[in-house]
């Protein structure tokens, strides 16, 4: 039997647990409001069609789901709100309100994969030589993107280099993934020439600016000879693109996408890919070989279509011509 006082009320559960959140787990402000506006609007609804919370089946449960679902609520969502409620009745169980998680089997609605973006390689191009070659941060952000593109890098990856890491005669370079798990990363010729310039004439000037003339071990810089953050590295890639004019949201995962895709678009294996991203598993990889048919199905498209246009240019010059004449 439940230990819970009997006249003790769902809502006034859902009160204590959200103090226990906040107190205990120490979620932010931000999500104690969330948790209380998806919990909350399970348990009026439940009142609505006068079902007790306390007493809801699965079944119920799923019935609520299905609601949302047909309202329009996106996947996304309605996996938060299973995850929130459910959650909130583990809790019920553990306080003895219920002689057991009520809300225990409920599947978790299917989330569907988004394709990552990925930049053309013109476009690519464009971003690429936005940075000043003049000046020691424009030869860093050069170096920067580059290797973030040539290397398929993640920006944590890329931000936690030190010196020591880099080998430019082999052109690869030592870094630590997730888990901390060390891979060796492999970079074209324009990654590496990136690299020597910003080694030769950037980095030491930004080097010189640090307090006490003692640089930090790392090997991207900011001006005042620290260890260049993440933020950072995120805001000259928004920066670049938009001095590129590109329109779509650029950030600098998207780069470490635009390699994998055109690996793939140039032939690689797969096993190769994921390896170089430093995946554990190559599902993870699968995803960009969508991507890259994606990209290979706009490009005959065009191309289709450029022929098409050729084909009929004679026959149009043809129909001038006679209307000329005539």
């Amino acid at each position: 039997m439940p230990s819970a006082a009997p006249h003790k009320t769902a809502e006034a559960f859902l009160e204590a647990y959200l103090r226990e959140l906040g107190a205990v787990a120490g979620r932010s402000p931000h999500t104690i409001r969330n948790y209380r506006n998806d919990i909350g609007a399970f348990l009026r609804w439940c009142r609505e069609r006068e079902l007790e919370p306390l007493e809801v089946s699965r079944q119920v449960f799923r019935e609520y789901l299905g609601e949302l679902k047909a309202e329009g609520m996106a996947p996304a969502s309605l996996t938060r709100r299973t995850s929130t409620v459910h959650g909130f009745y583990r809790y019920l169980q553990r306080e003895g309100a219920t002689e057991r998680d009520l809300l225990h089997g409920t599947a978790m609605p299917k989330r569907p994969r988004r394709l990552p973006n990925v930049l053309d390689p013109a476009t690519l191009g464009r971003l690429l030589e936005m940075p000043d070659p003049s000046t020691p941060q424009g030869l860093r952000d050069r170096a920067v993107m580059e290797l973030l593109y040539g290397g398929g890098l993640r920006i944590s990856e890329l931000v936690s280099l030190d010196m020591g890491q880099v080998n430019l005669a082999e052109w690869t370079a030592v870094v630590r993934g997730k888990g901390a798990k060390e891979r060796l990363v492999l970079f074209g010729e324009p990654a590496m020439l990136a690299l020597e310039r910003y080694l030769a004439a950037g980095r030491p000037v930004l080097a010189a600016g640090a307090k006490g003339g003692r640089a930090a071990p790392a090997l991207f810089l900011n001006r005042f000879g620290g260890r260049l953050t993440a933020r950072s590295v995120q805001a000259l890639v928004r920066k670049y693109a938009a001095a590129a004019g590109i329109p779509a949201n650029v950030h600098p995962h998207l780069l470490r996408h635009s390699f994998a895709t055109h690996l793939l678009d140039g032939g690689a294996d797969l096993r190769i890919v994921q390896e170089l991203l430093g995946h554990a598993s190559p599902a993870t990889t699968q995803i960009y070989t969508h991507v890259s048919r994606q990209m290979q199905a706009e490009l005959t498209r065009k191309a289709w279509e450029r022929l098409a246009e050729e084909a009929a240019a004679p026959g149009r010059a043809h129909r001038r011509r006679a209307a000329v004449e005539g």
